[in-house]
């Protein structure tokens, strides 16, 4: 986790350079985005293998394809290919991602969950600290390729230490699942990517945008309805607004971060080195509320935390347009971030908490797969409509000031929408029988 970690915050700082470099800003967005789509087939496939014979092949496996695509994305020529690269490490992502979690299931009892997910958070403040220094370092001193030749070497040494772990929790229940969850995630996967391409397309092509449009959603809403708990998009109680409520903050907490160092670059002429060190502050936040929520235990409902954390994330969110305030310091955007990013701790490891209590043991893998599901597909469409704003911005002239203003403050509306819902998180009581 630690390594997607670091080259996660490294490609948010080094994407600036990136686009510039393989002239690609107008399709700044897709650089997250495909890596976001392909990770959702890999999850829906790990989450099965999971629960059939256990999280060992589900994790080698995505580590090896995740290794191909940063050695695709080093070598790429132009930003099209480096999209497909991205591709490629998105999928190897999403098993990694599903295998871990279902590790956390099976290694700690209930009352240590949250401890585990403060630890799974933990990995993230390393990378948080000294990712964007190196990769601004990196890619100002060599170039940002380096960033992605590094991924294959340091993955041998957490493949070479899960092997004892891996090897020991890797049980599953032998149950085999026809082909279709797998081809509904690749269903739900072209209907992503045809949203988003209908969303990137110029607002006078407005017919082609309708066409696109439709028939991405008519790809990806039957998809979603299959892959996540019945009732999800219905915000149905329990574990349905649980999984739901993973996307709901993925997309507005990510959309807004990953136009943050662009913004800070373009408009408040920071190197990419210093614009980027928000995300390292983010990375102690996210760790401090995740630590927050470790002191409440495991077998409590935790609406109640995501509701407050939900909340803090949109006060975060609707202040960080102060950063391009031209008499305040570009930095203001540190602190800002930080908050944000503690209202994230305390609600990520609170919903894989929340997943964990509803879900039969059985249905851990699949379980674990939908919530990877939902933060994919939510987060995809998060920024998708952020890189609709960013491109009419490109194609018209250049993008300003109000630009990345209207991405965040959409990104906070969402976020406190999230935060009216996440009450349904609570399972409904039995009605008693008389």
């Amino acid at each position: 986790m630690t390594l997607i970690a670091f080259e996660g915050v490294a490609i948010g700082t080094a994407m600036p350079a990136i686009g510039v470099d393989l002239d690609g800003l107008a399709l700044y967005a897709w650089g997250f985005n495909a890596f976001v789509v392909a990770s959702l087939v890999g999850m829906v496939v790990a989450g099965t293998w999971c629960d059939r014979s256990g999280p060992r092949l589900s994790m080698l496996i995505g580590m090896a394809i995740f290794a191909a695509g940063a050695v695709a994305a080093a070598l790429a020529p132009t930003m099209p290919i480096f999209i497909a690269a991205r591709g490629i490490q998105g999928l190897g992502s999403g098993a990694i991602i599903v295998a871990i979690y279902v590790l956390i299931a099976r290694a700690f009892d209930e009352d240590l969950r949250p401890r585990a997910f403060s630890l799974l958070a933990a990995s993230w403040v390393i990378p948080g600290l000294v990712g964007p220094l190196i990769a601004g370092w990196l890619t100002e001193s060599t170039t940002w390729r380096t960033v992605f030749w590094l991924v294959p070497v340091v993955l041998l040494l957490p493949a070479i230490l899960l092997r004892g772990v891996l090897a020991e929790y890797n049980g599953g229940t032998g149950q085999r699942e026809g082909p279709g969850r797998s081809l509904m995630a690749v269903a739900a996967a072209v209907g992503l990517t045809l949203v988003m391409a209908g969303l990137m397309r110029p607002p006078d092509e407005w017919l082609a945008i309708g066409v696109i449009l439709g028939i991405g959603f008519a790809f990806l809403i039957p998809a979603a309805q299959r892959l996540l708990p019945a009732g999800s998009l219905r915000l149905r109680r329990g574990l349905p607004t649980t999984i739901v409520m993973r996307g709901i903050l993925a997309a507005a907490f990510f959309s807004a971060e990953a136009f943050a160092p662009l913004a800070l670059v373009e408009q408040r002429g920071l190197t990419v080195t210093v614009a980027g060190l928000l995300l390292s502050l983010a990375a102690i936040g996210w760790l401090t509320g995740s630590v927050i929520q470790s002191r409440i235990p495991g077998n409590l409902d935790r609406a109640p935390v995501v509701v407050a954390g939900s909340i803090v994330v949109a006060i975060s969110l609707f202040a960080l347009p102060l950063c391009l305030v031209p008499s305040l310091p570009a930095l203001v955007a540190a602190p800002i971030f930080l908050v944000g990013s503690i209202g994230m701790g305390l609600c990520f490891p609170s919903i894989g908490v929340q997943m964990m209590r509803l879900s039969p043991v059985a249905q851990q893998g699949a379980n674990s797969s939908a919530l990877q599901i939902s933060d994919a597909v939510m987060s995809a469409l998060g920024l998708g409509v952020a890189g609709a704003v960013h491109a009419y911005a490109v194609v018209s002239g250049g993008a300003t000031t109000a630009t990345y203003v209207t991405i965040w403050i959409g990104a906070a509306v969402l976020a406190l929408g999230g935060a009216i819902v996440a009450g349904r998180m609570r399972q409904a009581a039995p009605v008693p029988a008389y």
